[in-house]
């Protein structure tokens, strides 16, 4: 598809990417008032480069405008081309008649914006039909904000040299006339680097991943996955990959169909053509060639240049990692695939340049303590990416310093976490980590030269035989899909092997032994793969292998380290010539020459293309229009969202190795009398456990011939009984297999259409992880919009090893991995099935007693799995339904009769099934009685709930919401003319909730309105509801918890200490006080001018102590309070004449009332009187109490007065100049 580059330059400097029925426009937008600072961290690599903006030249900085320190910010916007105003656009010329293959990226630039797209590729290689990839030729750089750049490059009529590169990576050079200054494009450096040849894209699949890891039913590239350690222009094309995934589904697919968006690897691709006559696959002759592919990936974690980038970082990369595979494709749909990976010593050390070859210095920097967390994350990855790895050791024992590293490496093997994540030791054979150390010159020294090297095969045969490869096979299928009798043509490649390991090569370089002996290792595994299908490959054909090799190691060491790879004529022809031994010397001195002398510019360019100069910041985008539809959407998913019910059959059986099994009737299993909704299920999911024997031959490889034999029995017993039922037929999805375990998923045909991103794993768990005889098969898929996860398991045997089992789940549970790193627990529904070999702890005689008398309930008590899931200890949050069949293990074989020899083994519930997930309910849970192992089938049925999306009323309401959005905006776009503003993407958006203010911008801020603090007008439902205190106080955490609670008023009316305020929208009159209490006049205060005694009250004669006493009992059962705190006395300096008291407590006392000094106040109040009465007494017994009243009330002292002078004055000059203080 041709993609064409248009500039607009009026009123607003635009770029567009135009295809066919898509435009792709760009536009950036100037900071504004306030500016967009974004932290400087945004680079999230930390393998930053010492170097920085401020350290580069001046061509950087043409603007002259200061580094930013934020980063710049554009509009995107993506549309089809009759939506779009394109008339005042121009093409931009040098771009040739077939325009641009697409785009890499964005680059920034000091204060400027670059779009980087690529102006010609050439096709390399076919790895499968519809694979193509193609080798960059050259790539453009157009400036977003600034018209300066737009002819330099195109002057440019060389062929990139790299002579005018200076030691900061960066170009120089002249001006173009006399008097002018020097005008040098900024991204000079980077477009020679991407124009080398050596950078590579595929705009048909995922490049970066291996064909074991690539999902079979992806009709074009998700970019979203793309393995970051392989994407080299992953700082460019992050900000469009974030764009992307916020775009409407219809939007994102016609996106991915445009192929504008450009993923690049860097290293080296190349498919050779083998005619049929060649072709060692000659089962079906098709009078097609077959393709032999090579793919090399070089890492970009810890990219550099052979003297700058050695050995390990803290975080476990390698320098010149490379992951390469080999790729044998037939046109009958046979695909094979194997892959291994080189990369540095992982230690601290490093090596100084020298003039003089082979004699520079190694240094180790770094102690054995200090190294071996960032060693054990090396080699946890590539334990977590490949399985087991085997290290091949290519270093010399003759050199010191090679001698050094090797003694390191072996020491920190030794105590690698790898090999000590079960705690048990384990023999060096079953390791996950191994190291084989082979000194490469001693080996070819004698007279057999480098055909010696072959002699390897003897110390990694093994672990070649162990690791397998990547088999996948094309089936045809015409199942029937109706009674009719309608069939259906389905072609599908079939996953048949996988590779469970892998090796790691490495000699100090790797470039030169190491690619020799990958060139071996992956000879070894066509000739195995081969041997597997009873065929030979011809001399022609390893004659084309060893050419591709060749030109492999030539293409990384000229990456690395400048030149082409030593040893390159052997491993081309298989024979070293005298021009070769010549052509060796002449690559020798000219790595000399350039490690010297030019390998600091090209470290530093890459560090820019990578995103890892200090002060480099990735650009900002956002678009006016998807992102606000992004965002509403997701708030009304419940709109085009539903349900419905789907059926899954599982079942598992250990079939003991017998293979006679495969022609008896497997319909009481797989077709059992269940209710008759559920006789035709949706998923059919049949897991098998030692379908082999597992002898010691066996466990350390796979035989794919038993397994695909048993899933042909499986689907000749499904379809056999839907032609009975005249239902529609089974197809296999995807199967796998590890030695004896293996799981094969089956659907019905017309469900293929809901299933998407099938993928499978494996973990060992048998040998600590080496071998296959115990561990763990799992398939994955997305049903609609749930995924669902298979696990068929083989657990460690034996009567006491429950804790090794429960070891062995965690083990599979943590530690297999699907893409994107997607764990078991990361799907919606889980369903785990195997021989998990937990026994009952009961003796023989006792187990075999609870059986004939049915009480199956007291040995589930007793089961191993029960206990310890109870426990926590084994499968937490998960559910096994109820046990009503008897124990599945061991019967003698052809009987019903539990084990009868010597050993009379425990019968057992050893094959489970269980589950985890709120979408599925279990409805049947039983064993078949098929009697040709010593084991029972056991099966059950599933109801599972799936979400439904309706993709045509989402797709309305997006373009709905769309059309509205677009009305709001107005010519705020991307290829609009609107004048810049911080607000615009904020246009139309609403509250997260009603009575919250609305989202803030670098110039609006929810917090302050017009410059004052905002308030929320948010209500309480009522009057009766407060805040509830049992919510988080972050109001945007997860809570089950509401948001407001009902207080019921106490009955009666409130307290008297409750305060009451009316209702503005009701006419309520205050509440009354209860009529059981009458309302009573509190005494008034003492006088402070009489002689103490309180005047008599008519009716009664309480004394003040009296009533103050029955008031507070009064107040104290209303309300529950602090007392007042007491009143501190003021100093005797500080007094004065006019003091008066002003607490309400203070002014009942008088002056003449005050105890005497040490004498408490306490001491001189009377006791409180007795609770008044209802019949206060006669007149002369109140006068008598009053009597006795005046007679022991205390007086109080006089107040001590002073006229101490404080200020030094006396007279009115004390106060002269004086004014009271007033509170504000």
């Amino acid at each position: 598809m041709s993609i064409r580059v248009l500039l607009r330059d009026h009123p607003h400097r635009a770029l567009a990417l135009v295809t066919s029925t898509h435009a792709l426009i760009f536009r950036h937008l100037s900071p504004g008032s306030e500016g967009h600072q974004i932290s400087t961290s945004l680079n999230p690599s930390r393998n930053v480069s010492t170097t920085s903006f401020q350290s580069l030249p001046a061509s950087v900085h043409a603007t002259g405008s200061p580094t930013p320190s934020g980063a710049p910010r554009c509009m995107v916007e993506f549309l089809e081309r009759d939506s779009a105003d394109l008339n005042e656009f121009r093409s931009l010329s040098g771009l040739g008649p077939s325009g641009v293959h697409g785009t890499l990226g964005l680059m920034t630039a000091g204060n400027d914006v670059f779009l980087c797209v690529v102006n010609s590729a050439a096709k390399v290689a076919q790895v499968r039909d519809r694979e193509t990839v193609l080798r960059i030729g050259s790539v453009e750089f157009y400036c977003l904000n600034s018209s300066d750049y737009d002819h330099v490059l195109h002057d440019e009529i060389n062929p990139y040299p790299m002579d005018d590169v200076g030691d900061d990576g960066f170009e120089h050079r002249s001006g173009r006339g006399s008097g002018e200054p020097p005008l040098e494009h900024p991204c000079l450096a980077l477009k020679k680097l991407l124009s080398s040849g050596t950078f590579y894209y595929s705009a048909d699949f995922d490049l970066t991943s291996r064909v074991q890891d690539r999902p079979t039913d992806f009709a074009t590239i998700d970019i979203e996955s793309l393995d970051a350690g392989f994407l080299w222009n992953s700082h460019m094309i992050k900000p469009l990959v974030e764009f992307r995934s916020r775009l409407p589904l219809r939007e994102k697919n016609a996106l991915d169909a445009s192929k504008l968006l450009t993923s690049a690897i860097r290293g080296f691709v190349s498919t050779i053509n083998v005619p049929p006559s060649s072709s060692p696959a000659r089962s079906a002759r098709t009078g097609l060639p077959s393709t032999l592919t090579l793919i090399s990936r070089l890492s970009c974690r810890r990219a550099g240049t052979r003297f700058n980038a050695r050995g390990i970082d803290d975080d476990g990369n390698v320098a010149n990692y490379v992951q390469t595979e080999t790729v044998f494709a037939t046109p009958n749909g046979i695909c094979f695939s194997y892959v291994q990976t080189r990369g540095s010593v992982p230690l601290f050390w490093e090596q100084s340049s020298g003039l003089l070859p082979n004699q520079q210095k190694i240094q180790i920097t770094r102690s054995t303590e200090a190294t071996q967390p960032a060693f054990d994350k090396h080699f946890e990855e590539l334990e977590s990416d490949y399985g087991a790895v085997h290290i091949v050791n290519l270093l010399s024992n003759d050199k010191p310093g090679e001698y050094e590293l090797t003694q390191r490496y072996r020491y920190h093997v030794q105590h690698s976490s790898v090999n000590q994540k079960s705690g048990q030791k384990v023999s060096v054979e079953h390791q996950m980590l191994k190291q084989t150390d082979y000194d490469f010159h001693a080996e070819t020294r004698g007279p057999q030269g480098y055909e010696a090297a072959s002699g390897i095969r003897y110390f990694i045969q093994d672990s070649a035989d162990a690791f397998a490869y990547y088999l996948a096979e094309e089936v045809e299928e015409e199942p029937k899909t109706n009674e009719k009798a309608d069939q259906m043509d389905i072609r599908r490649p079939i996953v048949i092997l996988q590779q469970e390991g892998v090796f790691r090569v490495n000699c100090l370089d790797c470039l030169d032994r190491t690619n020799l002996v990958e060139t071996i290792i992956s000879q070894m595994a066509i000739e195995t793969f081969l041997a597997h299908r009873g065929e030979r490959a011809s001399n022609d054909f390893w004659n084309r292998h060893g050419t591709l090799w060749a030109d492999n190691g030539d293409a990384l060491s000229r990456i690395y380290a400048g030149t082409g790879a030593l040893k390159s004529s052997f491993t081309r022809s298989g024979k070293m010539s005298l021009a070769g031994a010549l052509a060796d010397v002449r690559k020798s001195a000219t790595r000399v020459y350039i490690n010297n002398f030019a390998d600091k510019g090209r470290q530093n360019t890459i560090d820019m293309l990578l995103g890892r100069l200090m002060g480099q910041a990735p650009v900002s985008l956002f678009d006016p229009l998807n992102d606000y539809v992004h965002t509403e959407l997701s708030k009304r998913a419940g709109e085009y969202s539903s349900s419905k019910s789907i059926y899954i059959w599982v079942g598992t059986f250990n079939l003991n190795g017998r293979g006679r099994g495969v022609s008896e009737d497997l319909s009481p299993w797989l077709c059992p009398p269940v209710d008759a909704t559920q006789e035709q299920p949706e998923i059919v999911a049949v897991g098998f456990q030692e379908i082999v024997e597992l002898s010691p031959q066996q466990i350390m490889s796979t035989d794919p011939s038993r397994r695909q034999a048993w899933e042909s029995a499986v689907k000749r017993t499904l379809n056999e009984d839907a032609r009975k039922r005249g239902a529609e037929e089974y197809v296999i999805l995807r199967g796998g297999q590890l030695v004896g375990a293996s799981l094969s998923i089956f659907v019905k045909a017309s469900q293929l259409q809901f299933i998407k991103n099938v993928e499978g794993s494996l973990k060992k768990t048998g040998m600590s992880g080496m071998a296959g005889n115990k561990g763990a098969v799992a398939i994955r898929m997305d049903y609609a919009n749930t995924t669902i996860c298979f696990v068929t398991a083989h657990l460690a045997a034996g009567f006491a090893n429950y804790e090794e089992r429960n070891r062995d789940f965690r083990t599979i549970n943590d530690g297999l991995r699907f893409q994107r790193n997607r764990s078991i627990n990361d799907h919606d529904a889980i369903i785990w099935l195997g021989d998990f070999n937990y026994r009952i702890g009961l003796g023989y005689e006792k187990v075999r007693k609870l059986i004939e008398v049915g009480d199956l309930d007291s040995l589930y008590q007793n089961d191993q799995l029960n206990l310890q899931m109870v426990a926590g200890l084994s499968f937490p949050y998960y559910s096994e339904a109820r046990i009503t069949f008897n124990p599945t293990y061991k019967y003698d074989l052809g009987t019903d009769q539990y084990d009868s020899s010597e050993k009379q083994r425990i019968p057992a519930w050893t094959d489970r099934i269980l589950r985890k997930g709120d979408s599925l309910r279990q409805i049947n849970y039983h064993a078949a009685p098929l009697r040709f192992s010593d084991h029972r089938p056991v099966y059950a049925t599933f109801n599972c709930t799936v979400s439904i999306v309706n993709e045509a009323k989402k797709e309305q309401i997006s373009r709905d919401l769309y059309s509205a959005r677009r009305g709001s905006v107005g010519n705020a776009l991307a290829n609009g003319d609107f004048a810049d503003s911080d607000d615009d993407d904020l246009i139309e958006y609403e509250s997260i909730q009603p009575g919250l203010p609305p989202a803030s911008s670098d110039r609006h801020k929810w917090w302050l309105d017009n410059g004052m603090p905002a308030r929320s007008n948010v209500m309480p439902p009522s009057k009766d509801h407060i805040p509830n205190p049992n919510r988080p106080s972050n109001p945007f955490s997860p809570s089950s918890e509401p948001d407001w609670i009902k207080v019921e008023k106490p009955p009666g009316g409130l307290p008297r200490t409750a305060s009451w305020q009316p209702d503005d929208n009701a006419d309520v009159p205050p509440p009354q006080p209860p009529r059981n209490l009458p309302l009573r006049r509190l005494p008034p205060p003492n006088n402070p001018q009489s002689s103490g005694a309180m005047p008599s009250l008519p009716g009664r004669s309480p004394s003040v102590s009296s009533m103050a006493s029955d008031h507070a009992s009064i107040l104290s059962r209303q309300t529950s309070r602090k007392p007042a705190p007491p009143i501190p006395k003021k100093p005797k300096n500080l007094s004065s004449p006019g003091d008066e008291p002003t607490s309400p407590t203070a002014s009942v006392l008088s002056d003449s009332t005050l105890p005497p000094p040490g004498t408490s106040l306490s001491q001189s109040i009377p006791a409180p009187p007795p609770p008044r009465r209802a019949n206060a007494g006669t007149p002369r017994q109140q006068q008598r109490e009053r009597a006795q009243e005046e007679q022991v009330a205390p007086r109080l002292p006089p107040r001590r007065r002073t006229d101490e002078d404080l200020l030094g004055m006396s007279g009115d000059e004390q106060i002269g100049g004086w004014r009271p203080l007033q509170p504000r």
